[in-house]
C-alpha cells in the first residue's frame, strides 16, 4: 500500500514520537506490513521538484493512494484561504491539498489530536483559525464535511494523542493494510478502540494510593494525583500505562498528571493542568460511570482504612515505608 504523509500546523511532535517506536523500528514495521512510504516531508531524501511531480501524479490517478496520513491541524486562515500555510514550493495552500488529496485516498488517517480535533494548534483564540480534519474540536465537520467517507466507506480514522503513542500509529496502519479495521472498531470520535477502550487509569503505577485516595499534594510525591494535581486518567481514553512508551514510561509513572490528550479540547481546560477544579472542596470531574454519590461514600471509606504506609508514602518522593514483611503460613 501506498503512503502520503503530510505534515501541517504542528509541532512535528508526532513524527518524533513515532521515530521511538522499538523492536521492530518504525521502518521495518512499515516494510513488513507492505506499507510503501511515497514521502514523508521529515524523513524522505525527495524535496522540491521531485515532491511536486508526485503531488500531480498522486492527484491525476496515476499513483494509488491508499494511506494519506495528516500530522497536525489544518490553519484555514485568513478568511478562509488557509494561506497562512502553503505547501512549499507548490504555490497552494496546504488546506487545497488536503481536500483535494482525501477523496482520492482509500483510507485517511489523523495523526494526533491537531489533526483530528484541532488540539494545542486551535488553543485559546486560535488566530489561524486551525481545525481538525474531520471535528473541529468535539463537533463533526472539521476541513472536511460530516458526511466525508474514505474509499473504503469509513470517516477519517483519528489516532488521537499530543503526541501520539508510535504503537497506536503503527498498529492502525497495520489494520488499515490488512483490512481488519472497520467501522465497528472506531469509538464515537473515530478513534481506534484497541486504544479507545482503555482509561489511562488501568495499570497506573499510582493505583495502590488511588484505591485509599491517599492524594500527593506536590508534583514530586508518589500519591495520586486526582485529588489535588489535575489527573484525569481515570477519565482519558488510552492504553499508555498498559503499553509503555519507549517500553517502560507513561505520563503518571514519570509523576505527572493525565491531561486527557485523546480527547477533544483537552487544550482549553480553563484552569491549570495541574489543578483539581474542586466545589466546596470535591473535586469536579470524578470518574467515568462513577455517580457522585457513590464516589464521595467511597473515598471517606477508603481514606479512613488507609494504611500509615500508604498514607506516609503518598506525601514522600520515594518510598519511606516498605511493606511489612510477613511470615509464610505453616
Amino acid at each position: 500500500m501506498n503512503l502520503l504523509w503530510l505534515q501541517a500546523s504542528g509541532c512535528g511532535g508526532c513524527t518524533m514520537s513515532l521515530l521511538c517506536a522499538e523492536n521492530p523500528n518504525v521502518f521495518d514495521t512499515l516494510a513488513d506490513a507492505g506499507i510503501d512510504v511515497l514521502w514523508h516531508p521529515a524523513l524522505s531524501l525527495d524535496s522540491g521538484a521531485d515532491v511536486r511531480a508526485l503531488l500531480d501524479r498522486i492527484t491525476a490517478q496515476e499513483v494509488a493512494l491508499d494511506l494519506l496520513c495528516v500530522e497536525g491541524a489544518i490553519a484555514r486562515g485568513p478568511r478562509g484561504t488557509g494561506r497562512y500555510q502553503m505547501l512549499t514550493g507548490t504555490g497552494r495552500a496546504m488546506l487545497d491539498w488536503v481536500r483535494d488529496l482525501a477523496p482520492l485516498a482509500r483510507h485517511v488517517v489523523a495523526v494526533g489530536s491537531c489533526a483530528a480535533f484541532g488540539g494545542v494548534t486551535s488553543a485559546g483564540d486560535n488566530p489561524s483559525d486551525a481545525v481538525g480534519l474531520h471535528y473541529e474540536g468535539s463537533h463533526p465537520g472539521g476541513l472536511l464535511p460530516p458526511e466525508f467517507r474514505d474509499r473504503a466507506g469509513l470517516p477519517v480514522i483519528n489516532v488521537a494523542g499530543c503526541p501520539t503513542h508510535p504503537g497506536w500509529v503503527l498498529e492502525t496502519l497495520m489494520l488499515l493494510a490488512s483490512g481488519t479495521l472497520g467501522a465497528d472498531d472506531l469509538d464515537g470520535y473515530a478513534r481506534p478502540r484497541f486504544f479507545a477502550d482503555h482509561l489511562v487509569h488501568h495499570g497506573c503505577p499510582k493505583n495502590e494510593f488511588y484505591e485509599y485516595k491517599a492524594s500527593a499534594r506536590d508534583l514530586s510525591e508518589m500519591g495520586c494525583m486526582m485529588e489535588h494535581l489535575g489527573c484525569i486518567g481515570t477519565q482519558a481514553v488510552g492504553d499508555c500505562n498498559i503499553r509503555p512508551w519507549n517500553g517502560s514510561g507513561s505520563c503518571t509513572s514519570g509523576g505527572y498528571p493525565c491531561i486527557n490528550c485523546t480527547a477533544p479540547e483537552f487544550e482549553n481546560p480553563r484552569h491549570a493542568f495541574t489543578q483539581t477544579p474542586k466545589l466546596a472542596g470535591i473535586p469536579v470531574g470524578l470518574p467515568t460511570d462513577m455517580p457522585k454519590a457513590w464516589f464521595m461514600a467511597l473515598a471517606s471509606l477508603s481514606k479512613a482504612a488507609t494504611p500509615e504506609r500508604i498514607a506516609r508514602n503518598a506525601v514522600s518522593d520515594r518510598v519511606d515505608v516498605p511493606p511489612s514483611l510477613r511470615k509464610p503460613r505453616p
